[in-house]
């Protein structure tokens, strides 16, 4: 693991001086709309393991007002099943997670951006036990987050970047999405 971070440091240290010499000044626009600078992305992960599964999709829209202003809005969706085992008895855990999300980011030097993401969620779910019980049913809420992180947007050519984020949900309400540890995400803006 310490080796592919300290790889990633140093392909980002590459991009980030490479790229950074071919940058030109930002001219000044006119007032209005500037569809140029409209970005799209967002985050897709898959999780499969002995006892475990997820999948995330989340797609954002944003729009990058200068060099350090960002702010946008997004979908989210996520699927977890999972096994427990408590006291010998098995019980499959399966939740759901459908919402909207807005953030914005502050680009404090090229290529590092700090954001709040603000987002509700409506949570579903079910825990099936392994005895043949009945299946129980977990109450629909809706469950916000505050999402706050940083990390860095790596030039990818063109007006694409990866973004590679370190985050954490500050509100820390039950059933919350995100769990009470910082998390690490991997997306994509073109």
């Amino acid at each position: 693991m310490k080796k592919i971070m300290m790889l990633l440091v140093v392909i980002t240290t590459a991009l980030t001086q490479t790229t950074y010499a071919q940058d030109k000044p930002e001219e000044p626009s006119s007032k209005g709309f500037d569809k140029s600078k409209l970005f799209f992305g967002g985050n897709f992960g898959l999780g499969f393991g002995s006892n475990t599964s997820s999948i995330i999709v989340s797609p954002q829209a944003g729009y990058r007002f200068n060099t350090h202003f960002a702010a946008g809005a997004g979908i989210n969706f996520n699927y977890y099943s999972y096994t427990t085992y408590w006291s010998s008895v098995e019980a499959k855990t399966r939740s759901g997670y459908t919402g909207l999300n807005i953030f914005g980011r502050v680009y404090p030097i090229p290529y590092i951006l700090i954001q709040a993401q603000p987002e509700v969620n409506y949570s579903w779910g079910s825990i099936k036990y392994a005895d043949n019980s009945p299946t129980e049913k977990l109450k629909g809420q809706f469950v916000p987050s505050l999402l706050i992180g940083g990390g860095a947007a790596i030039p990818t050519g063109g007006n694409g970047a990866l973004l590679l984020m370190l985050q954490y949900d500050v509100l820390q309400e039950s059933r919350s999405p995100y769990g009470n540890k910082p998390f690490f995400t991997m997306g994509y803006n073109f």
